[in-house]
């Protein structure tokens, strides 16, 4: 990633993408197996992919980037684990699963939200590496 500047109105279009997909997630918050049917089925869900998409260039070398990145594998990988509930409730047997990783998946996509929201608001970058916070000891070395 460059570390050029965003412009003004890329970091609105994030917001508004940000928002779209919290307001189709935050709309199934009954439960969070509702979470990801309606992050997953619902319109404002599915625009905010397109746009994510579609701004991703523009983004591209800016902190943007990473956000953009996120919330287009956010919503994949929540229809990935979604299709696998579907599966798993094809059999009697796997209804327990399906339901347990619908739930999950659900959590799942609010944490991300929220996770991204945050990043955006502090101007950062998600880092997708998990890093130890600030002022932690360095990790030890094998030896």
């Amino acid at each position: 990633m460059e570390n050029r500047q965003p412009t003004p109105g890329l970091v609105s279009i994030t917001w508004i993408i940000y928002g779209l997909h919290a307001f189709s997630a935050f709309s199934g918050v009954a439960s969070p197996a509702l979470v990801v049917t309606a992050f997953l089925a619902g319109w404002p869900s599915i625009i905010a992919l397109i746009l994510s998409y579609v701004k991703r260039g523009d983004a591209r070398g800016t902190y943007l980037e990473s956000h953009m990145n996120w919330l287009i594998r956010t919503f994949w990988f929540a229809l990935l684990w979604l299709v696998l509930a579907a599966v798993l409730a094809a059999t009697f047997v796997g209804i327990p699963m399906a339901i347990t990783l619908a739930w999950l998946t659900g959590i799942w996509v609010l944490y991300r939200i929220i996770r991204g929201a945050l990043c955006l608001f502090d101007d950062k970058a998600i880092d997708v590496a998990m890093t130890p916070p600030a002022g932690s000891p360095p990790p030890a070395s094998g030896a």
